[in-house]
């Protein structure tokens, strides 16, 4: 284990302190202005039904309550209760949405400076995101939001990410939150399943064929799953040296992370762009006490590739019309991966079909029996 890395030092006060309302409202009329305000599906959908509720259900339940005053004679005062209860529901309902979309509001105001003041960008919206991590290439409406990008030491991006599955006449959202950084040459593709955020199994949305995991040494084992492809494992010794694995273990132990092409993810299943100051503190101590380790990194080639432009017949460019011959041997091999490192073999979940299965089973052996018993 490392000692404690300390926190990043960042400028956490646009997150909290007072904002001028008055600013808020100039700011939210120059992103419309700009045409990028974008605001979010469960904004609009707020916002329609809190009119809806407005417009038209309480000025229903007032009058029914105003004829029932009237009209009502000797009836009964709980015949009103209904009536009182719908229009509670309705006030509630304008209330959650105003005080969800001034919030949307705000967020937006503050998260631009907050990224200024720590010398990063802001994006409010990017619909899908070409990034090859195994979430952004899953379902529809793919949709990433409050973007934070730093481009110091290296490119940094902070994001919260969205995307819609279809199943049937079912639909359903998952969200995630990530951080992508960008490194200086492509690697194998590597997972890290955190234990310390997974309940009932892994909660990553992809599934790995178990023969690809590999064990390392120390307590590693205790708080991540590795996977790396079939005869990668040299490699990600390599990569994963002690020293890296205890910055893994002291700062992401409950983040999953991912290696794939020149890129690391790092993903939760809680909001990252967040007006939380802890959070970030959080997320930049993990990412400040990584990317002093990814020089290493850097060096890392995959002797593969030697060996396949070495191969009988593979391709040598310009090198006949060279006055000499270099040593094959002495070339270092150049940055990249070899396909079969690419990507990992993924591995089919049975126990949802088993389920599945059994249950339609069960529901037409139901049918077949209340058929013949009747």
């Amino acid at each position: 284990m490392t000692a404690p890395q300390p926190q990043a030092s960042f400028d956490a006060r646009p997150l909290w302190e007072p904002v001028d309302p008055a600013a808020v409202r100039a700011f939210a009329a120059e992103l419309r202005a700009r045409r990028t305000e974008g605001v979010a599906a469960s904004t609009v959908i707020g916002i329609v039904v809190a009119v809806l509720a407005g417009v038209v259900l309480v000025p229903v339940v007032v009058t029914a309550l105003v004829a029932l005053a009237v009209h009502g004679g000797g009836s009964s005062p709980l015949a009103a209760v209904p009536l009182l209860l719908i229009a509670a529901a309705g006030a509630a309902i304008v209330a959650l949405a105003v005080a969800g979309w001034r919030r949307a509001r705000i967020t937006r105001y503050r998260l631009p400076r907050f990224a200024r003041a720590n010398g990063m960008s802001y994006v409010e919206r990017v619909a899908d995101p070409p990034l090859p991590g195994m979430i952004f290439s899953l379902g529809r409406s793919r949709v990433a939001t409050d973007l934070v990008r730093g481009t110091h030491p290296r490119f940094v991006e902070f994001g919260n990410y969205q995307y819609t599955v279809q199943s049937g006449k079912n639909s359903t959202t998952y969200r995630w939150g990530y951080v992508a950084v960008k490194l200086d040459v492509p690697l194998p593709n590597i997972v890290l399943d955190a234990k310390g955020n997974n309940a009932f199994g892994s909660n990553l949305p992809a599934h790995f064929d178990r023969a690809q995991r590999l064990s390392l040494e120390g307590d590693f084992d205790q708080h991540f799953t590795l996977y790396c492809p079939s005869g990668y494992e040299a490699d990600a010794l390599y990569l994963f040296t002690p020293d890296i694995m205890a910055r893994f273990i002291d700062n992401a132990a409950e983040l999953d992370v991912e290696i794939v092409d020149d890129w690391l993810f790092l993903y939760t299943q809680r909001r990252v762009s967040t007006l939380d100051p802890a959070t970030w503190a959080w997320l930049f101590g993990a990412v400040g006490a990584l990317l002093v380790k990814f020089d290493q990194w850097a060096r890392w080639r995959d002797e593969r590739l030697a060996a396949t432009a070495s191969a009988p017949g593979a391709p040598h460019g310009d090198a006949a019309s060279l006055p000499f011959a270099a040593p094959t041997g002495l070339l270092a091999p150049p940055p990249g991966v070899a396909p079969q490192g690419r990507r990992l073999r993924r591995s089919v979940q049975w126990l949802p079909i088993v389920i599945a299965l059994a249950a339609g089973v069960f529901w037409l052996w139901a049918r077949v029996a209340d058929t013949f018993g009747h």
